[in-house]
C-alpha cells in the first residue's frame, strides 16, 4: 500500500457534515485535531467511527480501510463522530439522514431535441 495518497472524508454527526481530505498515513488522532479546529472540541472528547466500529487514535486512516481507492473526492468515505457528554460518557453515534431533493421542475428536465426523432419525409 502506498502511504501518502489522498483520502477524502465526510465526517458526520447529527446534522453537521465536514468534508476534508487527509493522507492515508494520517493517524486518527491527527484527524481529530483537524476536527478540533472546526468543531472546537478537543480530541479526547471525540470518538470517530467507521460504520459502527470505534477508530483508535494510533491507527492510520489506511489501517482503518480509508484508501485513495475507497475514499475519493467524488465519493468520500463517511466517518461518524460522537462527542463526550457532560457526564463523561460518549453520546450514541447519530447521523441524521440526508433529505431527499425535490423532483426537478419540468422546465429543468432534459427535453427531446427537435430533429432527433426519425422523420419520414415524403
Amino acid at each position: 500500500m502506498l502511504f501518502g495518497e489522498d483520502v477524502f472524508l465526510w465526517i458526520r454527526r447529527h446534522k453537521a457534515s465536514i468534508f476534508t481530505d487527509a493522507k492515508e498515513s494520517t493517524t486518527v488522532f491527527e484527524l481529530k485535531k483537524i476536527i478540533e479546529g472546526i468543531m472546537k472540541k478537543p480530541p479526547q472528547d471525540q470518538r470517530l467511527y467507521k460504520d459502527d466500529v470505534v477508530l483508535e487514535d494510533n491507527q492510520t486512516l489506511g489501517d482503518c480501510g480509508f484508501t485513495s481507492q475507497s475514499a475519493k473526492a467524488q465519493a468520500p468515505a463517511t466517518v461518524g463522530l460522537a462527542f463526550r457528554q457532560d457526564d463523561g460518557e460518549f453520546e450514541n453515534l447519530f447521523v441524521a439522514p440526508l433529505s431527499t431533493p425535490p423532483e426537478l421542475p419540468d422546465v429543468m428536465k432534459p427535453q427531446e431535441q427537435p430533429g432527433t426523432q426519425d422523420q419520414n419525409v415524403q
